[in-house]
């Protein structure tokens, strides 16, 4: 495999003596050496996302000495990133990302340049942001970003190290057509139907996880970058943190993918339409002030909770009845048809689903909160732990 960065580029670079010590590991391999060093100085990384697959990726770029790490993420820092997201610490909470992220950097590795771009990527800005670097690294945690960062990848020629993460289990592999593999719509061409893949907020993630998937990524992007190894293009490999076993899948690209095959459709980046929202036009909902108003009010109803009982744990509110939603069609007859009954889950996804449940099982009088227990921490009462 030919390296990323020609050898016009980096012969220009010259490591220094701190250098020299500080990747005195990387000098003795001989797949490295100075030559390989030098390379790793003159590349440019851009890594879309500052969070979970983010934060190993960008600390072992720079502990590795990649010249210029680019940084795509608005976000703020929250309590509950720091269980895996360690480019933050406790005292970032409430700071942007990217002003965390260059402090733990720059400890890191003072010799790297980090640029930040605190912006959400955009079909209008994603090309001026990636078009100086060498390969993207796909740190998304949504489908409109993923699908937008593969596209970009495609279309400026870039590889693009992809990884995700659910629960206990992740996977990486290198989208690459230009060097003979696919890309991520050969194997996904259209996003999910809302709600179907529930994200790490709904769903959970073990905070190591993303550790592991993350460093392999940044491993992919180091082969890459110099030209070592067999690089994840054209497979993936998927990895099971509970039994602790790697399997490795074959991939090949689609002719008929509308971005890379035989006649491409897409030729230009757009927007991938995509929401978390399920609920329906017409479909009752209430916000949490009109859902504290009726707590306030002596009238009776049934609060009903269809979130799981780990999350309940965590934050709850009085009074509720818990049913989660995969259970609720079989546990039917433990709520009265003829009550009023305002239901809620973590942020409104999965109460609109258990809504729809209930009109359809003649539920008369039904609502679901929007925004879950998520807003009424956020706007009703912020002792109440967010998750």
């Amino acid at each position: 495999m030919d390296p990323l960065i020609s050898d016009p580029r980096s012969g220009g670079v010259e490591l220094s003596a701190s250098e020299r010590s500080r990747y005195a590991r990387h000098l003795m391999l001989p797949e490295v050496g100075p030559e390989g060093q030098r390379r790793l100085k003159a590349a440019r990384v851009l890594c879309i996302g500052a969070g979970g697959l983010g934060s190993p990726v960008a600390m072992y770029l720079a502990a590795a000495g990649v010249g210029e790490i680019g940084i795509v993420d608005f976000d703020r820092v929250d309590f509950s990133n720091l269980q895996r997201q360690l480019l933050h610490g406790t005292g970032d909470v409430g700071r942007p990302k990217t002003e965390s992220a260059v402090e733990r950097l720059a400890d890191i590795n003072p010799e790297v340049r980090v640029t930040v771009h605190e912006t959400r990527l955009t079909a209008e800005n994603a090309v001026a942001i990636a078009e100086p670097y060498d390969l993207i690294i796909d740190g998304t945690d949504n489908f409109p970003t993923r699908y937008l960062s593969n596209d970009l990848a495609v279309l400026l020629r870039k590889p693009s190290v992809y990884g995700s993460i659910h629960r206990f289990e992740g996977q990486v592999s290198v989208f690459a057509p230009h060097l003979g593999g696919p890309c991520y719509r050969c194997l996904f061409p259209e996003p999910p139907p809302p709600g179907l893949v529930p994200s790490c907020a709904e769903g959970g993630v073990l905070g190591i996880l993303p550790g592991i998937v993350g460093c392999l990524q940044a491993n992919e992007a180091v082969k890459l970058l110099l030209g070592i190894g067999e690089p994840l293009v054209g497979r993936l490999v998927h990895f099971d943190a509970l039994a602790f076993r790697f399997r490795e899948i074959k991939l090949r690209s689609d002719p008929r993918c509308a971005l890379c095959g035989e006649s491409p459709e897409i030729t230009e980046l757009k927007e991938i339409e995509f929401t978390c929202d399920m609920s329906q036009p017409n479909v009752p909902e209430i916000d949490v002030h009109q859902l504290k108003e009726r707590m306030d009010n002596p009238a009776p109803f049934v609060l009903l909770d269809v979130r799981e009982p780990a999350e309940v744990a965590i934050a709850s509110l009085p009074g509720a009845v818990v049913i989660p939603l995969g259970e609720l069609p079989t546990r039917l007859g433990e709520l009265d048809p003829s009550a009023e009954t305002i239901v809620h889950c973590k942020g409104g996804v999965r109460s609109a689903t258990a809504l729809e449940i209930l009109i359809g099982a003649g539920f008369t009088d039904a609502c679901h909160v929007q925004g879950g227990i998520a807003a009424w921490s956020r706007e009703i009462d912020p002792s109440v732990p967010l998750y």
